[in-house]
Parts: C-alpha cells; sequence; structure tokens
C-alpha cells in the first residue's frame, strides 16, 4: 500500500498536495514505518506534511533531516495569542449559551487568560464543565478549577471520587483505559457487570459515562478519552488515580476483560443466531438483523 501511495504522489499530474497528520505520537503502531514514509515522500516528491506532535525523541530523531520544523514551546508568546483568540470565541458561545450577563462573561474570559498557561484543551475542558453549569453558579465554578491539565484531572478524579457512582466511573475507567481499541457504547455494556442492564437502554449508558467528568467523550456511539493526555494520566504510576482505578494492577483488568468475555460469549452465542434460511450463504450476501445481536461482542470475540 505505502508504495502505491507513493506511486501516486510521484505522479506529475497531482500538484498542490498537503497531507496533515495530527498527534502523531498517538500512533500506537506502524509509527516508524510511518515517519520513514513521511521523511521519503517529502525529500522525492512535491507533497507537503503538516504534522503535529509531541517532542518525543523518536519521532525528533527520524524527522531531523526535515527542512522546517516549528517548536511551539519556542513560540511560546504567538500560541498564547491564538489561545486567548481561542478563549475570547468559547466566551461568547457560552454567554449566548447560558445567558451570561455582561459582569459574568468578562469575569469568566478574564479568568480564563490568566489561567490557561496557553493551553487548548484546558480551556476546552472547563468551558464544556462550564455549559453544564447553571448561570448563577458559574464563577464559583470556574474558580474551582486548577491551572494546569494534571491539576484539572486530579480535580475530576477527586470530583468522581466523591460521587454516587464512583465505583461504576472506576470501572469504566479501567475499561476504556486498558481496551485495545476504543469500544462502542454497546460493547462497554457487556464488559462492565453493573452495566449489563443497561444493554437496551444506551441513553442512560450515556449518562452513566458523562459522570466520568471531562475524561471521557462520546462521539458515534464510541467512547473515546477527551485527550492522550487523559489516558496518560490515569495510567501513570506518579499518580493516585492508577490505584483508584486499577488497584490489583493492568493485568488484572486484562484477566477480568476476558473472563467477562468468555461469559457474555458463552451466554449469548447460539447455532444460526442470524436465523439463515441458507447455510452456505455468502457474508456478502447477508444483512445483520436490526439490531444485531452481535454487535455488543465485537471487542469480545477478537481480543
Amino acid at each position: 500500500m505505502s508504495e502505491i501511495f507513493k506511486d501516486m504522489l510521484c505522479d506529475s499530474k497531482l500538484q498542490g498536495v498537503l497531507l496533515l497528520i495530527d498527534a502523531l505520537d498517538e500512533c500506537s503502531t506502524g509509527l516508524n514505518q510511518l515517519l520513514d514514509l513521511i521523511t521519503e515522500t517529502s525529500q522525492l516528491t512535491s507533497a507537503k506534511w503538516l504534522v503535529s506532535s509531541r517532542n518525543w525523541w523518536q519521532i525528533e530523531e527520524q524527522l531531523c533531516t526535515v527542512a522546517q520544523r516549528l517548536s511551539l514551546e519556542v513560540n511560546a508568546s504567538s500560541v498564547s495569542t491564538a489561545v486567548d483568540s481561542y478563549i475570547m470565541v468559547k466566551v461568547s458561545r457560552l454567554s449566548k449559551l447560558k445567558g451570561y450577563k455582561d459582569d459574568t462573561a468578562s469575569k469568566v474570559r478574564q479568568y480564563l487568560l490568566s489561567h490557561a498557561g496557553g493551553t487548548f484543551l484546558w480551556v476546552a475542558l472547563v468551558c464544556r464543565e462550564l455549559e453544564n453549569t447553571h448561570r448563577r453558579k458559574a464563577l464559583q465554578k470556574i474558580e474551582s478549577f486548577p491551572t494546569g491539565l494534571d491539576a484539572f484531572y486530579k480535580r475530576m478524579m477527586h470530583q468522581i471520587n466523591g460521587g454516587e457512582d464512583a465505583e461504576l466511573c472506576r470501572q469504566i475507567l479501567a475499561l476504556v483505559a486498558t481496551t485495545y481499541r476504543p469500544l462502542s457504547l454497546a460493547e462497554s455494556t457487556i464488559l462492565i457487570e453493573e452495566c449489563h442492564g443497561l444493554a437496551d437502554d444506551l441513553e442512560s449508558l450515556q449518562d452513566t459515562i458523562s459522570l466520568c467528568g471531562s475524561f471521557l467523550t462520546i462521539r458515534k456511539d464510541i467512547v473515546y478519552f477527551v485527550h492522550q493526555s487523559a489516558k496518560d494520566f490515569l495510567l501513570s504510576k506518579e499518580y493516585t488515580a492508577f490505584n483508584q482505578i486499577l488497584p490489583s494492577g493492568i493485568a488484572y483488568q486484562h484477566h477480568s476483560i476476558f473472563s467477562r468475555s468468555l461469559e457474555v460469549l458463552s451466554k449469548t452465542l447460539r447455532r444460526n443466531i442470524y436465523e439463515l434460511r441458507a447455510p452456505g450463504s455468502s457474508i456478502k450476501d447477508i444483512s445483520p438483523p436490526d439490531p444485531n445481536p452481535l454487535a455488543s461482542l465485537k471487542y469480545s470475540s477478537t481480543h
């Protein structure tokens, strides 16, 4: 596939090609091959790559021959200006959404400007919390947010541990942090025993996941971390969050997922589960029924 891709980029009729990769450091498999592809095609073709990544020495080392690189740390003032503009837009939208008075909007804006520390994600997470806060409590709420992502995550973890569904939230975080890919809502319900009764009520599961604060988000019924930094925080043994969600360790969590998968597969799978009339049907000719009895078993069947 890479050779076909390189041949496409070498086509003289193909002009003005711009390829974008965000968060290259989050590439979990094939990173070295991808870096080789970027380096080779940037030198042999007219294609241009726009790549963002955290400062990992492996990536820095392989991209050292690239002519143009921009360090956000070195250009902190430019980043800070962009974050300030982002804050102005977010507060303007919040004001319209929540009906803030001018004084409230001004104080929210000022707090964000003075505590953002040049971090887009921190601003986004704080504003997300404010969206779920009554306007009369907006100032009280925003002043409770500490500066910095790690401090923000610690606060969120403390809030989760003090909630009525603390144990369930910790189970959800442990599951999402250790599975090999993002799970669908349906897959999540069967891998957490307390959520098994929500298999036919995904809206309630969404509400439950929302209790996990600003660690998780749901897009098209798939559960993701809001950012790689959230997962890194939970899995770092430097913080108490690791022992809170994984008191017996990662290996034990994988064993629990494995055991739970065997249990639900044994209870759910049966001969001709799609009730096909012709057992010799090609898979291309089969349309899964709605609801699909295998939808929640995809992860368990694969991993």
